[in-house]
């Protein structure tokens, strides 16, 4: 059996909440009250604050694949998608140390501020 993906989404932003993607084989397609049941994201949130999109198993696969993001249109509740520019030049990556070094430097330098501050503070004070 072939099942399609839902999308849950933002009644009031079009945001997705959850793909729940397609899927295959022994599977047995679910009610939007098992998902919820089943999906934390989904238990977490009011009912009345999202909908649901069911799509059929390959629909809009080749969207989905040339697509740099989609959404659903709140008011007409049709799937949208972003593509990326083809005419667009493609960035360089920017590369840097790594971040844990960095905060490790930060760190080390604001040890070493606070020392110094300490020790105006017993200069000046005469402590």
């Amino acid at each position: 059996m072939q099942v399609g993906k839902k999308v849950y989404y933002d009644i009031l932003t079009g945001n997705v909440i959850l793909d729940t993607g397609e899927r295959q084989g022994s599977v047995i397609p679910t009610t939007v009250e098992q998902d919820v049941q089943t999906y934390k994201i989904l238990t977490e949130r009011n009912r009345e604050t999202f909908d649901v999109i069911e799509l059929e198993y390959g629909q809009y696969r080749q969207d989905f694949r040339e697509s740099n993001g989609f959404r659903v249109n709140p008011e007409t509740k049709d799937l949208e998608f972003s593509y990326p520019d083809p005419n667009e030049e493609p960035q360089e990556p920017v590369y840097q140390k790594p971040l844990s070094e960095e905060v490790d430097k930060l760190k080390t330098e604001d040890l070493n501020n606070k020392e110094a501050i300490a020790d105006l503070y017993v200069m000046t004070m005469g402590v």
